[in-house]
């Protein structure tokens, strides 16, 4: 064949191949425009986007502490988007965005060239290819698909400008870890916001697209790490950034975080708020974007949860080391042995900063073990010290330490200790036991701090708001105060004696001081001050169970839930801790009953009010349950509990004279309470077990709970002058205590004493 013949055949071929691909392309157009085209989805979504913002619970002061939906996302305008994650993002995926209108075919080809010789593997789709699959489109591989794809960038392209385009990708796009959206993605990796970013988390965000299993920065690091240098690599052959600064991000060691992270410990609070929401608003309370403003002080709410914590695990540390959670038989299959100690961790996760640990070794000075995130840390000296006992060679089989057993470990914060190596750890363990603090503001019922349990994410139930235990003599200052009402005054001598010691007949109820001393008469200042039992029996008694029982709804208390006899005094009745903070807000604000609320106002996606709590009403007298001159004497009262009685530990360590309240163990020592106040700030600290047991022979409301509020209310009256009530009119001063005035005239109904004309009791003691 000539060489003119064989040209003529590879032309002839030439032409009828372009012919069928000018076909085929017609072909396909007609199929595009006249079979896909009408099924095309109108653009509704993207030009009148509403992303599914989740609800999300702030203190008052602005900080988040709460996130409830399927989708963690926020909205973030593109103006308010940093320059560095843009460049970032559009480096890796669409460097030429803003040039091409939808479809990058230089980017296109370049992508199918790098395919056919084996090059760095490159993405074709984009940045408004990727919109219109995330909001329209399946991720099916199928022409149909792809061909639906391009159709709707060309009318995404039309219809939005550029930077609208990058905007919804960047607040849309999925990014691992439930979170939708860089800044969601950056408070959930980094806790931090968008503006708060290095080059190098940028880059690892903008990374995570392309796949987000894979590139998960919580999950696969070492991919994520890999994928972040391609990113610093497009930014810096883009000019995005110098060489110094990729040598720098590079380098940088991040620190990364698998969930979103809170400024502020407050889960109880959330949850209240989340049941509240949902309540109104069913499932659409998580998309709609709400924000709650709760009445909760974010400096005071963490002090609380960082007091309720320390001293719960000062607690269990006094009572001894129980043993390790849970064994396991260690494989001698290392592959096998790495998964069993997995399994194990993944049912036992940390609980704040006691982490969850698999014994791998142990001899009697050394303990090495595996923590959820792989390392092996060895305890050593003091270390041990907790759990000494499970070192012994007699140890029993529950106790003792040994490979697979799992134990809990925290870090040694004891800076002597500590001299040597930066991270020396210590054997502790999960508290059996539980805990709830509260406070008000004692003038308008408002939350200023909550927590209601150890751990939410172990027990979600709100020990706070739920918990019904019995007050022990927390509950005394009620009836003192209904006493109030019957003659009695802070002077009013009772006979501090058993009942059996003052009568002639046998007593069918004998109650008895709690450490068994006996000072005769007494006032009823000090019989409170120093919580005798047998002299708030005796005031009980002497003004009758049915009259105190009707007084206590005064103080907001339901008196159903306390018994029609004398041992209502020593608190066998039920309470829950924001009850009893609300009772004792009556002692602390002059009288008046409040009711306690949390949300302060909620606000739409957008900003716009849709609840603000209405103000306390003006007209206060409306309110009032106790005359001015009880709330008086019983704040008198109440300071010399903490001035010398039962909790002058309070005074002692917060160096404040204004400080007043009640402590309260059970019998048994099953529940203990302090209750009190000062500067507008009521508190009740409690602690127990949900099972009722003792929780100890010589712990009392002053060893469990006190110290607990005294290091709560110490941050919260930092900076807060003492105060005192102004003494109201119609008072009388009687040997240097308080009265009402007519009681000190003549033929009143005063009680000057009781019980004090009896033979006295040293004649019936033994």
């Amino acid at each position: 064949m000539t060489t003119n013949t064989k040209s003529f055949s590879m032309m002839k071929w030439l032409l009828s191949l372009a012919a069928l691909m000018v076909l085929a392309g017609a072909a396909l157009l007609a199929f595009s425009w006249l079979i896909l085209a009408p099924d095309l989805p109108t653009l509704e979504a993207v030009t009148d986007y509403k992303p599914k913002i989740p609800l999300r619970v702030y203190t008052s002061d602005n900080v988040l502490i709460g996130e409830f939906g399927e989708e963690h996302r926020d909205f973030v305008p593109i103006k308010e988007i940093p320059g560095i994650l843009k460049h970032a993002l559009l480096s890796i995926e669409d460097a030429r965005f803003y040039e091409h209108g939808g479809i990058d075919f230089i980017g296109l080809t370049r992508a199918v060239l790098s395919d056919i010789t084996g090059g760095v593997k490159q993405g074709a789709s984009t940045i408004t290819m990727q919109v219109a699959r995330n909001f329209f489109l399946t991720r099916e591989k199928t022409l149909s698909r792809k061909l639906k794809e391009i159709m709707l960038s060309y009318r995404i392209e039309n219809a939005l400008s550029k930077d609208q385009i990058l905007e919804l990708y960047m607040n849309q796009i999925y990014l691992g870890q439930r979170t939708h959206g860089f800044s969601s993605a950056a408070r959930t990796y980094f806790g931090k916001s968008l503006k708060e970013l290095s080059i190098a988390e940028a880059a690892m965000l903008a990374g995570i697209p392309q796949n987000p299993a894979r590139h998960n920065p919580a999950v696969n690091p070492q991919r994520a790490k890999a994928r972040q240098i391609l990113v610093l690599k497009s930014m810096s052959r883009l000019g995005y950034i110098t060489e110094g600064q990729y040598e720098m991000a590079s380098k940088e060691q991040l620190k990364v975080s698998g969930s979103l992270q809170f400024e502020t410990h407050a889960p109880y609070v959330a949850e209240m708020v989340r049941q509240s929401i949902y309540a109104q608003y069913k499932d659409n309370a998580y998309t709609m974007g709400i924000k709650v403003y709760t009445t909760i002080n974010r400096v005071e709410q963490e002090a609380a949860y960082e007091s309720l914590r320390r001293n719960v695990i000062a607690y269990d540390q006094r009572h001894g080391f129980r043993g390790p959670e849970a064994f396991i038989e260690l494989p001698r299959d290392e592959d096998a042995r790495d998964e069993a100690i997995d399994q194990l961790l993944l049912k036992h996760p940390a609980s704040d900063l006691l982490l969850p640990a698999v014994v791998k070794e142990v001899n009697a000075k050394l303990v090495k073990a595996e923590l959820a995130n792989g390392e092996t840390i060895q305890i050593f000296g003091d270390g041990l010290r907790f759990a000494s006992a499970g070192l012994l060679p007699k140890a029993g089989h529950n106790l003792k330490l040994v490979p697979g057993a799992l134990i809990r470990v925290m870090q040694d914060n004891n800076k002597a200790n500590n001299s040597a190596n930066k991270e020396r750890w210590k054997i502790t363990q999960l508290p059996d036991v539980d805990a709830a603090y509260v406070s008000l503001n004692a003038q308008d019922g408002s939350y200023r701090a909550l927590v209601g349990g150890f751990d939410f994410n172990r027990k979600e139930f709100n020990h706070v708001t739920s918990a019904w235990r019995q007050p022990g003599s927390a509950m005394k200052p009620f009836i003192y105060s209904a006493a109030l009402e019957k003659g009695f005054f802070a002077g009013t001598m009772i006979n501090d004696a058993p009942l059996s010691a003052t009568s002639s007949e046998p007593v069918s109820w004998d109650p008895r001081n709690d450490d068994n001393k006996y000072e005769g008469p007494v006032s009823m200042q000090k019989g409170l001050a120093q919580s005798k039992n047998v002299v708030a029996v005796r005031i009980l008694k002497a003004i009758g169970p049915a009259y105190a029982r009707d007084y206590l709804p005064r103080f907001g208390f339901d008196a159903s839930k306390h018994p029609l006899d004398l041992t209502m005094v020593l608190g066998t009745g039920s309470v829950t801790p924001v009850q009893l903070a609300g009772a004792y807000a009556v002692f602390a604000n002059g009288g008046y009953q409040v009711t306690p609320w949390l949300i302060q106002k909620v606000t739409d996606d957008r900003g716009r009010l849709m609840f603000e709590a209405t103000p306390p009403a003006t007209d206060r007298e409306k309110t009032r349950v106790i005359d001015a001159r009880n709330a008086y004497i019983m704040d008198g009262m109440l300071r010399e509990v903490t001035r010398s009685g039962t909790g002058a530990m309070a005074s002692q360590k917060l160096g404040r004279h204004d400080l007043a309240g009640k402590t309260g163990t059970t019998s048994g020592a099953v529940d203990g309470w302090f209750a009190g106040y000062a500067s507008n700030i009521v508190a009740v600290a409690w602690m127990g077990c949900d099972d009722p047991k003792s929780l100890g022979g010589r712990e009392f409301g002053s060893t469990l709970a006190l110290p607990i509020w005294i290091d709560t209310m110490r941050q919260s009256l930092a900076g807060k002058p003492e105060s005192s009530p102004a003494i109201p009119a119609n008072m009388a001063s009687v040997d240097g205590y308080w009265s009402y005035s007519e009681y000190q005239t003549a033929g009143s109904n005063a009680v000057k004493n009781v019980d004090i004309e009896a033979p006295p009791f040293w004649q019936f003691w033994k």
